[in-house]
């Protein structure tokens, strides 16, 4: 059985962006829009605080996915603690392709081994990032979210494994949030069983371009973010998000889905004047090269702000 803290713990989590274009469940971005979730253990039961996006929605007990996540951490280091209180102040949009599960569940790892004394030793990183693609499903947006940067992930036999890589200066996320929402399942749903062996050979080809262009030559993120595999097959699901890529890349912008969309992330800048309709929030958000950071005690003032830290528009 685990020793538990009896202090709180918090940890302020990223956005992600997954797939961008060709990368499909491999490849993903870390973003500066961020979470905050604090937890300490109780004598008895679960309460969860929910401010932000998804309050008055998300579950407020143990059915809350930094909840679950925290429980499968604990089975995984030898046992549960007494109660919990949780704390989550969400600013990542709920259901949006810009990872809020990934980062509920990487909170949830996270926080869970920082109230077992010695967690770190029990669960390291790498087992860490298992334990949250396991989770997942797969491991293209908990990578990101735990590592920063712009990271390529893989599963082994073994489980899921992952690199992060630095993202070059001139690389200019903008993101386009959309009110409607959309589900990973649903739109996993509408892809084929099989795809032309010249479209899996194209992406092949552009996702290994896109790997030098996010770290080195950001000139060519146009060519490097074609895709054949995912985002034309999800088309008829998110029509709007579809329609915005295109203007998008016909105005030189290497924009794609995020994740499984209905969000459309644009690599660079839009070109001055551009709109892109209405019913969209413009976003301007730096790429986060930090990742997952845990500290001690409670959430401060700042970090209990819902405002989106971290958008420059």
């Amino acid at each position: 059985m685990p020793t538990f803290a009896s202090d709180p713990v918090r940890v302020r989590v990223p956005a992600t962006s997954a797939n961008l274009g060709p990368g499909f469940d491999a490849l993903g971005l870390a973003l500066a829009l961020y979470d905050d979730v604090a937890a300490e253990v109780t004598a008895e039961g679960v309460t969860v605080a929910v401010t932000g996006q998804g309050a008055g929605e998300l579950p407020t007990d143990d059915r809350h996915l930094v909840v679950r996540a925290m429980r499968a951490t604990f089975d995984a280091l030898g046992g549960q603690p007494p109660g919990l209180a949780v704390e989550c102040v969400n600013r990542i949009p709920q259901a949006r392709g810009l990872g809020s599960s990934s980062a509920a569940i990487v909170a949830g790892v996270l926080l869970a081994r920082a109230l077992v004394t010695d967690g770190e030793v029990r669960l390291d990183d790498a087992a860490a990032l298992r334990l949250a693609a396991d989770i997942e499903g797969h491991p293209d947006n908990v990578a990101p979210c735990l590592l920063g940067g712009f990271t390529l992930a893989w599963t082994e036999p073994s489980g899921a494994r992952a690199v992060s890589l630095p993202v070059a200066a001139g690389v200019r996320p903008t993101v386009f949030v959309p009110q409607e929402r959309g589900l990973t399942a649903a739109a996993r749903a509408a892809l084929p069983a099989t795809v032309p062996h010249r479209d899996a050979a194209l992406n092949a080809g552009r996702a290994a371009l896109l790997v030098h262009a996010l770290t080195a030559e950001p000139a060519l993120l146009l060519p490097a973010t074609v895709d054949r595999l995912h985002q034309d097959y999800r088309a008829d699901g998110m029509p709007g998000s579809a329609a915005l890529v295109r203007a998008l890349r016909a105005a030189g912008v290497p924009a794609v889905v995020s994740g499984a969309g209905p969000t459309v992330l644009a690599l660079d800048g839009p070109p001055e004047g551009f709109e892109p309709g209405t019913g969209w929030q413009v976003w301007r958000l730096d790429p986060d090269g930090s990742g997952a950071r845990v500290a001690r005690g409670r959430l401060g003032h700042a970090e209990r702000d819902p405002v989106a830290a971290g958008r420059k528009s």
